[in-house]
């Protein structure tokens, strides 16, 4: 079978490199890309948002299925236009794909359903949000309602931060549209895990846990990222929890989806944090996590076109998801001065050697190639892999993989996994 990924980042490379494995897999197209997909998949000059050009191209060249990353073209309805033209097509339409789409939407589906997670309000009117911020308690949370490239979400200590907050979010527009309302939500304390989890519109299956590190610096200290890294499985996720979950949050949530008729087909992501009180849920995303698919999909056993295959004909039930029982921990590479302003174009050297690197794998974000070398071309650069007996030997691996591999300003975290 021909297979097209659609998206650019660590996420997609992880997604191609493990759909390489299936002896079900022939060949593997990806739009657009970058430079390190290109060397196992054949790209595809169309943006991810262009989804007549991708239906075309996918009709054309004969592609069996379609497998959709990132979170824009979800929310933007490319299933339901893949699907209208007979294509088959791995995701949720645009009905499901809100829970990602609209954070409000989101909170008041849990409110309705009794689906545990921070006390909030919502706010469409500036002098409104800063009133209710005036009254409360702090911290607090800010979250711009739409796609924000998982930066939209600010932590507030005191009034000073809540107005400046509101202000970047709903006044300066920092994120677009997506500042349009804001979601202001009781700050909670304790622990954050993410479980990802297959469904097929009435099957739900939680992948391994994973735990990740927003903030750009040590410490979890500086803005707040896409993501500097990540480890699987989380350290508190334990089989208890799990059960505790799949009957509080994850069944609920796919049963809360089918009776608002917005039946979900693809990757749930819960944003989870373990709090004093119980789990809650903190956010959903409608697609795989980045960078959390570069240690998750590495422990997966079972075929993963099986899975997607079963997930889009509503049969998840009938297959059998296997996991390797060791770590895995990602370290990402990024740019200096990201996630605000940094440069592109410079060199990446090592990337042979760490490719030869037992246990190590490298996965390309924000990469391109200029003069038949590898060069810098985003804020996230590289993600790399290091795979262990247990969570330990994982995380001393990755940094392993780490030296071997430079560029001019490369900065990451040297905390990953230390949570």
């Amino acid at each position: 079978m021909k297979v097209l990924v659609v998206g650019s980042g660590g996420r997609e490379h992880a997604i191609c490199w493990k759909l390489l494995q299936s002896p079900k897999v022939d060949k593997i197209y990806c739009a657009p890309g970058n430079a390190g997909i290109g060397e196992i998949a054949e790209l595809v000059p169309v943006g991810a948002m262009e989804f007549d050009k991708l239906a075309e191209f996918a009709k054309a060249n004969d592609i069996g299925l379609t497998v959709v990353g990132m979170d824009d073209p979800l929310v933007g309805g490319i299933v339901d236009k893949f699907e209208e033209e007979g294509l088959r097509v791995f995701g949720p339409r645009a009905n499901a794909a809100i829970i990602e789409g609209s954070k409000a939407f989101s909170k008041e589906l849990m409110k309705k359903y009794n689906i545990p997670t921070a006390a909030y309000e919502t706010f469409d009117n500036y002098e409104k949000a800063l009133e209710y911020v005036k009254k409360g308690d702090f911290p607090v949370v800010l979250k711009a309602d739409g796609l924000a490239l998982g930066k939209g979400v600010l932590i507030c200590n005191n009034l000073e931060e809540a107005e400046a907050g509101l202000n970047t979010i709903m006044v300066d527009k920092k994120f677009g549209d997506s500042g349009n309302k804001v979601v202001i939500e009781e700050f909670l304390t304790g622990q954050e895990m993410s479980v990802l989890s297959f469904c097929d519109g009435k099957t739900i299956v939680p992948m391994v846990s994973a735990q990740d590190h927003k903030r750009a610096l040590d410490g979890d200290k500086g803005l707040n990222t896409g993501g500097m890294g990540t480890f699987s499985p989380s350290r508190y996720y334990t089989p208890e929890l799990a059960e505790e979950c799949m009957e509080t949050i994850y069944k609920p949530t796919v049963e809360a989806l089918n009776r608002e008729g917005r039946t979900f087909k693809g990757i749930i992501f819960f944003g989870l944090m373990l709090t004093p009180k119980g789990m809650r849920v903190i956010e959903y995303n409608a697609r795989f996590g980045d960078p959390e698919t570069q240690v998750v999909l590495p422990r997966l056993k079972t075929d993963l076109l099986e899975i997607f295959e079963a997930c889009v004909e509503g049969t998840l039930d009938k297959i059998n998801v296997e996991w390797e029982d060791n770590g895995t921990a990602c370290v990402v590479l990024a740019s200096g001065g990201y996630p605000e302003s940094y440069q592109k174009g410079y060199e990446i050297t090592g990337l042979e050697d760490a490719k030869k690197a037992p246990n190590i794998l490298v996965f390309h974000a924000g990469t391109a190639l200029k003069d038949g070398k590898f060069v810098t071309n985003g804020g996230r650069v590289l993600g790399i892999t290091g795979i262990g007996k247990d969570l330990d030997e994982a995380i001393k691996i990755a940094y392993e993989g780490v030296k071997l591999v430079d560029f001019k300003d490369k900065h990451y975290r040297k905390d990953i996994g230390v949570k």
